[in-house]
Protein backbone atom coordinates (compact mmCIF):
# COMPACT_ATOMS: atom_id res chain seq x y z
CA UNK A 1 0.00 0.00 0.00
CA UNK A 2 1.24 3.08 -1.21
CA UNK A 3 0.05 6.52 0.29
CA UNK A 4 0.34 9.74 -1.60
CA UNK A 5 1.58 12.94 -0.75
CA UNK A 6 -0.78 15.96 -0.05
CA UNK A 7 -1.52 18.21 -3.33
CA UNK A 8 0.08 21.17 -0.34
CA UNK A 9 3.14 19.26 0.66
CA UNK A 10 3.89 18.82 -3.07
CA UNK A 11 3.77 22.38 -3.70
CA UNK A 12 5.70 23.26 -0.90
CA UNK A 13 8.73 20.70 -1.85
CA UNK A 14 8.91 22.32 -5.23
CA UNK A 15 9.20 25.80 -3.73
CA UNK A 16 12.15 25.19 -1.47
CA UNK A 17 14.08 22.93 -4.70
CA UNK A 18 13.18 26.08 -6.68
CA UNK A 19 14.41 28.45 -4.23
CA UNK A 20 17.76 29.36 -5.26
CA UNK A 21 20.54 31.07 -2.64
CA UNK A 22 22.36 34.29 -3.96
CA UNK A 23 26.01 34.18 -5.07
CA UNK A 24 28.57 36.84 -5.41
CA UNK A 25 29.76 37.35 -8.43
CA UNK A 26 32.59 39.72 -9.95
CA UNK A 27 31.34 42.04 -12.98
CA UNK A 28 34.28 44.17 -14.90
CA UNK A 29 33.47 47.74 -15.57
CA UNK A 30 34.52 50.81 -18.13
CA UNK A 31 37.50 51.81 -16.65
CA UNK A 32 36.92 54.42 -13.75
CA UNK A 33 33.22 53.44 -13.45
CA UNK A 34 33.25 51.48 -10.22
CA UNK A 35 31.55 53.83 -8.30
CA UNK A 36 28.82 54.78 -10.95
CA UNK A 37 28.14 50.65 -11.62
CA UNK A 38 28.10 50.74 -7.85
CA UNK A 39 25.03 53.47 -7.25
CA UNK A 40 23.46 52.07 -10.47
CA UNK A 41 23.22 49.00 -9.62
CA UNK A 42 21.88 49.92 -5.84
CA UNK A 43 19.31 51.84 -7.68
CA UNK A 44 18.12 48.07 -8.84
CA UNK A 45 17.53 46.39 -5.75
CA UNK A 46 20.77 44.39 -6.44
CA UNK A 47 23.11 43.58 -3.46
CA UNK A 48 26.75 45.04 -4.62
CA UNK A 49 30.10 45.39 -2.60
CA UNK A 50 32.64 48.07 -4.21
CA UNK A 51 35.71 47.81 -1.60
CA UNK A 52 37.20 51.38 -1.30
CA UNK A 53 40.57 52.75 -0.32
CA UNK A 54 41.49 55.60 1.36
CA UNK A 55 44.43 57.28 -0.09
CA UNK A 56 46.03 60.45 -0.33
CA UNK A 57 46.34 62.20 -3.95
CA UNK A 58 48.80 65.15 -4.37
CA UNK A 59 47.53 68.23 -6.64
CA UNK A 60 49.65 70.81 -7.41
CA UNK A 61 48.02 73.24 -5.40
CA UNK A 62 46.58 71.19 -2.40
CA UNK A 63 46.97 67.41 -0.70
CA UNK A 64 43.17 65.87 -0.68
CA UNK A 65 41.92 62.55 1.31
CA UNK A 66 40.06 60.08 -1.80
CA UNK A 67 38.30 56.37 -1.55
CA UNK A 68 39.21 55.15 -4.41
CA UNK A 69 38.62 51.41 -5.95
CA UNK A 70 40.43 48.68 -4.27
CA UNK A 71 40.51 46.69 -7.92
CA UNK A 72 40.69 48.77 -10.69
CA UNK A 73 37.27 47.98 -12.99
CA UNK A 74 36.05 45.51 -10.49
CA UNK A 75 32.26 45.39 -8.72
CA UNK A 76 31.00 42.64 -6.62
CA UNK A 77 27.19 41.64 -6.71
CA UNK A 78 25.22 39.37 -5.08
CA UNK A 79 22.92 37.44 -7.32
CA UNK A 80 20.96 34.75 -8.26
CA UNK A 81 21.21 33.56 -12.27
CA UNK A 82 18.19 34.92 -13.51
CA UNK A 83 18.92 38.38 -12.15
CA UNK A 84 22.09 38.45 -14.42
CA UNK A 85 20.28 40.73 -17.33
CA UNK A 86 19.51 43.42 -14.47
CA UNK A 87 23.54 43.56 -13.80
CA UNK A 88 23.88 43.57 -17.98
CA UNK A 89 21.38 46.53 -18.05
CA UNK A 90 23.25 48.72 -15.69
CA UNK A 91 25.50 51.44 -17.38
CA UNK A 92 28.85 50.96 -17.77
CA UNK A 93 28.99 46.76 -16.85
CA UNK A 94 31.22 45.65 -19.32
CA UNK A 95 31.13 41.91 -18.10
CA UNK A 96 30.92 38.85 -15.27
CA UNK A 97 33.98 37.90 -14.75
CA UNK A 98 33.91 33.90 -16.04
CA UNK A 99 35.49 30.90 -16.44
CA UNK A 100 34.17 28.85 -19.97
CA UNK A 101 31.63 31.01 -20.94
CA UNK A 102 30.06 30.66 -17.52
CA UNK A 103 29.67 33.79 -14.53
CA UNK A 104 32.01 32.35 -11.59
CA UNK A 105 31.08 32.81 -8.17
CA UNK A 106 33.11 34.04 -5.45
CA UNK A 107 33.30 32.03 -2.24
CA UNK A 108 31.71 34.53 0.68
CA UNK A 109 35.23 33.53 2.94
CA UNK A 110 36.87 35.84 0.10
CA UNK A 111 34.28 38.80 -0.02
CA UNK A 112 34.92 38.44 4.07
CA UNK A 113 38.80 39.05 3.34
CA UNK A 114 38.36 41.67 1.22
CA UNK A 115 35.93 43.65 4.24
CA UNK A 116 38.58 43.07 6.94
CA UNK A 117 41.33 44.10 4.44
CA UNK A 118 38.99 47.71 3.30
CA UNK A 119 38.37 47.81 7.42
CA UNK A 120 42.14 47.43 8.80
CA UNK A 121 44.32 50.24 8.72
CA UNK A 122 46.98 48.45 6.60
CA UNK A 123 48.31 49.36 4.04
CA UNK A 124 47.20 47.62 0.90
CA UNK A 125 49.27 47.18 -2.82
CA UNK A 126 47.23 45.36 -5.75
CA UNK A 127 49.17 43.70 -8.38
CA UNK A 128 48.77 41.43 -11.13
CA UNK A 129 51.89 39.85 -11.06
CA UNK A 130 51.32 35.83 -10.72
CA UNK A 131 52.94 34.20 -7.88
CA UNK A 132 54.59 31.36 -6.82
CA UNK A 133 52.59 29.35 -4.21
CA UNK A 134 53.45 29.21 -0.88
CA UNK A 135 52.02 28.58 2.62
CA UNK A 136 48.49 29.21 3.41
CA UNK A 137 49.04 31.13 6.73
CA UNK A 138 45.93 32.93 9.51
CA UNK A 139 46.51 36.31 10.59
CA UNK A 140 46.27 36.22 14.49
CA UNK A 141 46.94 39.01 15.98
CA UNK A 142 46.30 43.04 14.73
CA UNK A 143 43.89 44.63 12.98
CA UNK A 144 42.94 41.58 10.56
CA UNK A 145 42.63 38.47 13.17
CA UNK A 146 41.10 36.11 11.10
CA UNK A 147 42.66 36.76 7.38
CA UNK A 148 43.83 34.11 5.92
CA UNK A 149 46.03 33.67 2.94
CA UNK A 150 49.27 32.77 0.80
CA UNK A 151 52.65 33.62 2.42
CA UNK A 152 55.45 35.17 -0.47
CA UNK A 153 58.77 36.81 0.50
CA UNK A 154 59.61 39.55 -1.41
CA UNK A 155 63.05 41.18 -0.89
CA UNK A 156 63.49 41.13 3.03
CA UNK A 157 59.94 42.01 4.01
CA UNK A 158 57.35 38.79 4.17
CA UNK A 159 54.06 39.53 2.82
CA UNK A 160 50.38 38.19 2.77
CA UNK A 161 48.92 37.10 -0.63
CA UNK A 162 45.47 37.49 -0.86
CA UNK A 163 44.16 36.05 -4.32
CA UNK A 164 41.31 36.46 -5.51
CA UNK A 165 39.96 33.80 -7.50
CA UNK A 166 39.54 33.90 -11.21
CA UNK A 167 40.02 37.66 -10.84
CA UNK A 168 43.68 38.03 -12.07
CA UNK A 169 44.24 39.90 -9.31
CA UNK A 170 46.03 39.82 -6.31
CA UNK A 171 45.98 42.07 -3.05
CA UNK A 172 49.69 42.37 -0.90
CA UNK A 173 50.10 43.92 2.51
CA UNK A 174 52.70 44.02 4.88
CA UNK A 175 52.02 42.78 8.10
CA UNK A 176 54.98 41.27 10.81
CA UNK A 177 55.86 37.80 10.68
CA UNK A 178 54.77 37.12 14.13
CA UNK A 179 51.51 37.93 13.38
CA UNK A 180 50.80 34.73 11.21
CA UNK A 181 50.53 31.28 12.22
CA UNK A 182 51.09 28.46 9.47
CA UNK A 183 47.73 26.74 8.61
Amino acid sequence: MTTKTPPEEINKADILKKQVVPKWYAIYTHPRAEKQVHARLIEVDVETYLPLQKTYRQWSDRKKLIEKPLLSSYVFVKVIPVEFPKVYKAEGVVKFVSFEGHPVAIPQKQIDNLRLLIDSNAEVEVTSEKFEKGDEVEVIMGSMIGLTGELIKIGRKKRVIIRIDKLEQNIVLTIPVTFLRKL
